[in-house]
């Protein structure tokens, strides 16, 4: 792939995590949401973005990669059942993709996190971030964030009844957690959208984010991230009433989806 000025970009390829062990919401990353199960949307977004050379899905379950594989993506190893447990943290996953991409003789540039459970990131989203992130001469990487609802200037820490604010950083005459929300800095939260980062961040420095991190503002329903039942029902709810929010899949649905991995509604 090249780019307008006749320079090969990077290669860049997806990694789609699904662990099969999620407890708040069981097998969210398969639950069907709308036609489909949710893991199918990141597929759909990351082929239809045309940014990666591969699209790989890591996953623990053999049930999980019969339906990632039938959307289209390439899971060519189970993850390790040594991380992959609910404290298992995401460079031991990464790392492993990386080096089994590697062995199989492909080795990329770059490398994309699209968590399933956010399924309102589209092709569009993607190519965004993906110009942003080739944009920014040495960012070690791209982490997709938006504004903050509950500002950490109004956050307490409670230590033998007595509390403490979270950020000492406020003057002493103007207390954040006694002002308006619109006179407080502004902060960010980082949502599960996407990260991008160049795969020598993983490899060498042993983290997937490295220390220059650019911003990527997430847009509309891009950032929703499904994390309990609450969450859930308010992307059933979005499904309901904004129905062109998820990405188009160009398949029949998944029909071999055991009832009790789907959404009963």
């Amino acid at each position: 792939m090249r780019n307008q000025t006749g320079f090969a970009q990077p290669t860049a390829v997806a990694l789609i995590p699904a662990r099969s062990g999620s407890r708040r919401v069981p097998h969210k990353n398969i639950r069907r949401l709308a036609r489909h199960p949710m893991l199918a949307y990141s597929i759909a977004a990351a082929k239809a973005s045309g940014v990666f050379s591969a699209i790989v899905v890591s996953t623990d379950d053999e049930h999980y990669a019969e339906i990632a594989r039938y959307y289209g993506a390439e899971v060519p190893f189970l993850r390790s059942a040594a991380i992959a447990s609910e404290t298992s943290p995401d460079i031991e996953w990464v790392i492993e993709c990386l080096h089994g991409l590697a062995n199989l003789g492909h080795s990329c540039d770059c490398f994309s996190i699209l968590r399933p459970t956010s399924p309102f990131r589209q092709a569009q989203t993607i190519r965004r971030a993906w110009g942003a992130f080739l944009g920014e001469a040495g960012a070690d990487s791209l982490r997709a964030v938006e504004k903050c609802k509950q500002h950490p200037g109004k956050m307490w820490v409670i230590r033998d009844r007595r509390m403490v604010p979270l950020l000492p950083l406020s003057p002493a005459d103007r207390p954040w957690h006694s002002q308006q929300y619109a006179a407080l800095p502004e902060v960010y939260v980082q949502n599960a959208s996407l990260e991008i980062a160049w795969s020598r961040v993983p490899l060498e420095g042993g983290t997937i984010a490295g220390s220059v991190v650019i911003p990527f503002l997430t847009e509309g329903f891009e950032g929703v991230d499904v994390n309990d039942p609450r969450d859930w029902e308010w992307v059933e709810r979005i499904v309901l009433e904004h129905p062109d929010a998820l990405p188009e899949i160009d398949v029949t649905p998944y029909s071999d989806e055991p009832q009790q991995f789907q959404s009963h509604r």
